[in-house]
């Protein structure tokens, strides 16, 4: 459906010569920008850079389906591995090849390795869970313990599942693969390759629990966007609604590069004193990638709740300032704490994205461990999520758990890759109007001043930890005895 309502896509040229891959999985090597018109459209007199992600995203959680000793483990760490090195030599990385992800959820550290039984130069032999994992030193050094930089996902003030789904489901899913590109047959040979049964395939390592698809973008060479067309075809309310050239339903663009940060900033190792992982750490070039489902009430969002597009502005963005009507991409002025909680008092809201700035971008200048400095304002995290139309997902193993409806429905599958867990919860709760040291807006997280909290609907969320590339397939069961 999405290659037939987009058409051509462009793609830059596949070369014969290879270059080598990065050490980090979630990094898309040579990323895809356009200079923004603000009306979501290349142009040559355009004046904001704005990254064109893959179109095409998928993403597949599973339970392992191997016994939990070490010769079954290192077999198929081998298995797995080999599979995903042979998918590299068949497709270039994305956009137009195809990018595979691979990360894991605690289930699989605490159920499949319980204690390191061999020594290396990462960790001591009798080395147990979780003492292995990357420690989140600011926040050990703040709570006076040691906390991990990957951590069960917890629900935050504003979660609120439609009426009916029950409390937000806090999965425990061993894995979770995620796949990027242009090319849809590229996504499925990759999917069949490692999620299917045949001979040369690794699916039966997994027992598939969903397979959660989706979309972005499609409207900056002026055509109109793939979440317009999409969620028109399948008769979505509020569809009519949705700007023509918005990459996703809510009608503004979210991938300005400048809010993006540059890799490695999100890695394990990258800013100073964050984790344990710099110089040597096992998991260096990694990172964590909190990973959940939204509803998203367009009805609400453009006639309901901001029936008009100023007030979709300053709820996107900050209450009282203003852009060109029809505005899809907007990059407005930095906020600090103190502005998120003026407006607050001032207005009775604060803007979606201007309340997540303060604990999202580097406070002071900073020279991340491998010398390169970032300027004050640097984004921490990067921003993975797409579209869907799921109800919740694609497929699911657990079909009334999941709720799961077969009528389309507008949704977010939202991900980022930050360097700890810890630093996606203050994003989160800032988005909620809470910062550290108790600081908070004096309504409520649901509330229509409170962003875009009041048209979505959380229903899924867990954290998982994505390995270097070179430790990917099965970390740690190299240690195992």
């Amino acid at each position: 459906m999405v290659d037939a309502l987009v058409g051509p896509l462009e793609r830059p040229p596949i070369t014969t010569a290879r270059q080598p891959l990065l050490p980090e999985q979630y990094a898309i090597p040579h990323p895809r920008h356009i200079m923004d018109d603000g009306f979501g459209v290349a142009s040559g007199k355009g004046k904001i850079p704005v990254l064109i992600p893959p179109f095409h995203n998928h993403i597949v959680t599973a339970k392992l389906n191997v016994p939990a000793n070490a010769k079954a483990l290192q077999e198929a760490q081998r298995h797995l591995e080999s599979v995903l090195q042979h998918l590299e030599r068949q497709f270039p990385p994305p956009p137009s090849g195809v990018g595979v992800v691979v990360a894991w959820g605690l289930p699989y550290f605490q159920h499949y390795i319980p204690r390191l039984e061999k020594s290396s130069s990462h960790f001591h032999t009798g080395t147990s869970y979780p003492a292995y994992l990357p420690v989140d030193l600011i926040t050990s050094k703040e709570r006076g313990h040691t906390v991990y930089a990957l951590q069960e996902a917890r629900t935050f003030p504003s979660d609120e599942p439609p009426p009916g789904f029950g409390p937000v489901r806090l999965e425990q899913n061993d894995v979770a693969v995620l796949l990027r590109g242009d090319s849809l047959d590229n996504i499925m040979a990759t999917t069949n390759a490692i999620f299917g049964t045949g001979n040369n395939q690794a699916g039966g390592l997994f027992k598939v629990t969903s397979i959660r698809r989706g979309f972005t973008g499609g409207a900056h060479t002026g055509g109109q966007g793939l979440a317009s067309k999409l969620a028109l075809a399948a008769g979505i309310p509020g569809a009519d609604l949705i700007p023509r050239q918005s990459p996703v339903f809510l009608g503004f663009t979210t991938t300005l590069r400048d809010a993006e940060s540059s890799v490695p900033v999100s890695n394990f190792e990258a800013l100073p004193g964050w984790t344990d992982q710099w110089p040597n750490g096992y998991f260096k070039h990694g990172t964590i990638m909190p990973l959940s489902h939204l509803f998203q009430d367009l009805v609400a969002w453009y006639s309901k709740v901001f029936p008009t597009f100023d007030a979709r502005i300053h709820a996107m963005f900050r209450p009282g300032v203003s852009f060109a009507p029809g505005t899809v991409t907007a990059d407005p002025p930095e906020q600090k704490e103190a502005d998120v909680l003026s407006d607050a008092q001032k207005y009775h809201a604060y803007g979606h994205n201007g309340s997540m700035q303060p604990v999202n971008r580097l406070q002071t200048q900073t020279t991340s461990n491998y010398g390169h400095v970032y300027p004050v304002n640097t984004a921490i995290t990067n921003r993975g999520d797409f579209a869907t139309l799921d109800n919740p997902f694609h497929y699911t193993s657990d079909p009334a758990g999941d709720h799961y409806s077969s009528e389309k429905s507008a949704g977010l599958h939202f991900l980022l890759f930050a360097p700890t867990t810890e630093t996606f919860n203050r994003v989160r709760l800032a988005m909620d109007g809470e910062f550290p040291g108790g600081r908070r807006a004096s309504f409520s997280p649901r509330s229509s001043g409170a962003g875009l909290n009041s048209v979505v609907h959380t229903t899924h969320r867990q954290n998982f930890l994505i390995p270097p590339r070179s430790h990917r397939s099965f970390p740690l069961a190299e240690f195992l005895a």
